[in-house]
């Protein structure tokens, strides 16, 4: 059971509900922030102060006093128009993480919400009805506005869900989740609305893969280096000391434990070579240097998970409403950009070792791993994957934060275009998976031909686990469903040294 009280969710929860589909409850002090909150609301709609969001319009038209009977058709007008995004919809794992993170940050107590609207949300979670949020539309500013009032959309009892593996509608699905349609009041449509939990959703389940990948880049990594007879000594804790990078020194550690006991690096420790290529050899520094990158966005998404980010934000404490600008996604924006580019880089340096295991010009190993050159072509078209892949990545790590253009008649004149950085995210991460699988095919037909010598011990795990997930190449096949196969494992390579 995961409890949410908008101060400590973290990602490994979030992926928990999203991905393993964990029971979620609200914790008790978060319903006495809730109402304190919405206390606040009330007494300005008694009062008939003229706050935006409550009795106002939107954006643009923020300059329109609504009637005090006519707000709650201004919060439902507002979610039936922004529903309005296009494109393929968000994964299940991906909505549900957003709809636990927009629950979350709603029980922080800032929105002025009642409490029912985060009971809707966790109910809908726990019983498995999953909005269809199409994945296009939002600027990152005033947040994620398309896919959050589609998904507001579905709470009203509107729109489309998916519930029991079918497509249907909203009504149809709370009806038979016995969960009522949200009636919203005053206040409580923007505060759906307003805020960053589709980018947040996205980027922070690419997060966790990030993390899983930079783990699985080391150990096929070290399958290359010793497939291609090179050295660990790269790897020695002094040359890392001097320069103290903690993703670099974390790198030449792992490497040393996985190929710890080699009898291949054994046999040529006196040959001639004096130096493996930069991509053998700098493992730990670019490797490293991503891990770097993945704490810092890590460290950021926390952060946003557990922040009130819609506007106005209330403070109970005071009785004030303030506006602001919490809602701007740019701290993502950058962040998923930054990480975009260190996983490329990721992706980029495996298909460098690719290149050198199935290129004879490059290794002591048979022409594209095959001992039939000619008649077989072996592994020769997975490096040429690798590589359309690569550069896919090249396009995809240009920065979408750096781009901006102005919305809702220029009020809106700078945008993050955070939620395009999170799905530019999502295909790098898609792309290094299938790179890092090939890396993994190719290092273990390599190793094949400097049997009977053996690797070191955590490479002759990894390489067992391959093998029992797929074959020796002993003649040519099609190689598509290997390559699919080891990328839906990718997670037995990365816990291989817990």
């Amino acid at each position: 059971m995961i409890v949410i009280d908008g101060n400590s969710l973290t990602l490994e929860q979030l992926e928990a509900v999203a991905v393993d589909r964990e029971p979620v409850e609200i914790a008790p002090e978060a319903f006495a922030r809730m109402e304190a909150s919405r206390r606040v609301i009330e007494e300005i709609l008694r009062s008939g102060r003229v706050v935006y969001g409550v009795n106002t319009g939107f954006g643009k038209l923020s300059g329109v006093t609504i009637p005090h009977e006519a707000t709650r058709q201004l919060q439902l007008n507002l979610v039936r128009s922004h529903a309005a995004g296009v494109g393929e919809p968000l994964s299940e794992a991906e909505t549900r993480a957003m709809m636990l993170a927009r629950a979350n940050v709603l029980a922080k107590g800032y929105s002025g919400v009642r409490p029912i609207v985060v009971e809707t949300l966790v109910r809908m979670l726990n019983a498995g009805i999953h909005p269809l949020i199409p994945s296009r539309g939002s600027v990152g500013a005033s947040g994620d506005l398309a896919p959050l009032a589609h998904l507001a959309l579905a709470m009203i009892g509107e729109g489309e869900v998916l519930y029991r593996g079918e497509r249907r509608s909203a009504r149809e699905a709370l009806a038979q989740a016995g969960i009522a349609p949200l009636q919203l009041e005053a206040k409580e449509g923007i505060a759906l609305l307003n805020g960053t939990q589709a980018m947040v959703a996205v980027g922070a389940l690419g997060v966790q893969r990030a993390k899983r990948l930079a783990d699985v880049a080391d150990v096929a990594g070290a399958m290359s280096l010793e497939a291609l007879h090179g050295t660990n000594a790269a790897c020695d804790p002094r040359i890392h000391a001097v320069r103290p990078h903690p993703g670099q020194r974390e790198v030449a550690e792992r490497i040393l434990r996985l190929t710890e006991g080699s009898e291949i690096m054994l046999s040529h420790k006196d040959c001639p070579r004096v130096q493996d290529a930069y991509s053998l050899r700098c493992m730990p520094q670019v490797h490293g240097a991503v891990r770097d990158v993945i704490r810092h966005v890590e460290n950021v998404v926390s952060i946003e998970l557990n922040s009130a980010i819609d506007n106005p934000l209330v403070f109970a404490e005071t009785g004030e409403v303030l506006l602001g600008g919490n809602f701007h996604g740019e701290i993502l924006a950058l962040a998923f950009d930054y990480l975009a580019m260190a996983l490329a880089e990721l992706g980029a340096i495996s298909e460098r070792r690719i290149e050198r295991l199935v290129n004879p010009d490059l290794s002591e190993l048979p022409p594209f791993l095959t001992t039939d050159p000619g008649m077989c072509s072996g592994m020769m078209l997975l490096q040429i994957v690798a590589v359309s892949l690569v550069g896919e990545n090249k396009v995809l790590a240009h920065p979408a934060s750096v781009d901006s253009l102005p919305t809702s008649g220029n009020k809106e004149d700078h945008v993050s275009m955070g939620m395009t950085s999170a799905w530019k995210l999502r295909q790098v991460l898609e792309n290094v998976e299938y790179i890092l699988a090939i890396e993994l095919l190719c290092a273990a037909q390599g190793l094949e031909y400097l049997a009977p010598l053996r690797p070191g011990r955590g490479v002759q795990l990894a390489y067992e686990r391959l093998r029992a997930l797929v074959p020796r190449l002993t003649e040519d096949r099609v190689l598509a469903p290997d390559v699919e196969r080891v990328r839906a494992h990718l997670r037995d390579f990365a816990d291989l040294l817990i």
